[in-house]
């Protein structure tokens, strides 16, 4: 094996200063046996991916034996080690990130300080991605760190669908909220579309009676009252800050090209016409 095979790492050429996800450089190495790293700190998350061989990863919390296709994460401010193998030291590909987001895609894959390893997600996938962001980072072109963000969010996604797999929900209420959750999502992202409540309904594997029903508990509205809500705060919105368009033009930014059905339900939320209100919220 040469010694790129052997060791070799791959830095982002461009380092963006407000990037909420930065991936930071990425590598792959073949380790003697017995090597060590730490115990040290990071300022940075770190994640391992194991190719073959084995070793020990060792945490603040516990010490995990680890091998082919298992990961493991470090985090920022953890003092940690790990050693290769003695017969069979292995050979593994890492990806250090930062940045605002990452926190939350760590929480919501459940590697945490106390449960930082993933035992073999049984896929080849995320050793691939970490691959990939290495050439793309070894190019030095002044986009990789656009291409290097898409395939770490591949790579997390392939993480989360195995740990996923292992998280229960508690109690049924878990499920209900986590559904719930799912409907406001779909409903805040696609407002402006014609959202259908069965098509929403069916894709979630629920009647709509059941859906409406737990929805209702949860929220307090019907799911068509409260989309019908949220098209409404849009338009306000839309009526004060967006002089420039017509009341048929906010009627169809909101999803609902039918201006005269709109203006009816407008006056119903808000009391006054989509004219009335821009006029006493103007200026």
């Amino acid at each position: 094996m040469s010694n790129e095979e052997t060791y070799s790492v791959s830095s982002s050429p461009v380092l963006p200063l407000h990037d909420r996800l930065i991936v930071l450089f990425s590598g792959v190495s073949q380790t003697a046996p017995l090597h060590a790293l730490g115990p040290k700190l990071y300022d940075y998350y770190l994640l391992h991916l194991v190719e073959a061989g084995k070793g020990t990863f060792q945490t603040e919390h516990a010490l995990y034996e680890l091998g082919p296709g298992d990961a493991f994460l470090i985090h920022p401010g953890q003092l940690v080690s790990y050693v290769s193998d003695a017969e069979e030291p292995w050979r593994y590909r890492w990806v250090a990130f930062k940045g605002q987001e990452a926190e939350g895609l760590v929480k919501a894959a459940g590697m945490l300080p106390d449960t930082p390893v993933v035992f073999n997600p049984g896929s080849h996938r995320p050793a691939r991605y970490i691959r990939l962001i290495q050439e793309c980072f070894s190019r030095k072109q002044d986009q990789a760190h656009i291409a290097a963000s898409g395939y770490f969010q591949l790579l997390w996604a392939e993480l989360m669908t195995h740990t996923r797999r292992h998280v229960l929900p508690s109690a049924a209420e878990t499920q209900i909220q986590r559904t719930v959750k799912q409907m406001i999502t779909v409903m805040t992202s696609q407002y402006a579309h014609p959202v259908s409540i069965e098509q929403m309904c069916a894709s979630l594997g629920y009647n709509r009676a059941y859906l409406s029903r737990i929805f209702k508990k949860e929220t307090g509205l019907p799911p068509v009252t409260y989309l019908l809500k949220l098209r409404m705060d849009r338009a306000k919105r839309l009526l004060r800050e967006r002089p420039d368009l017509s009341v048929e033009q906010v009627s169809a930014s909101v999803g609902l090209p039918d201006s005269l059905y709109f203006s009816r339900q407008f006056k119903r939320f808000c009391g006054m016409s989509p004219t009335a209100y821009r006029r006493e919220n103007s200026g």
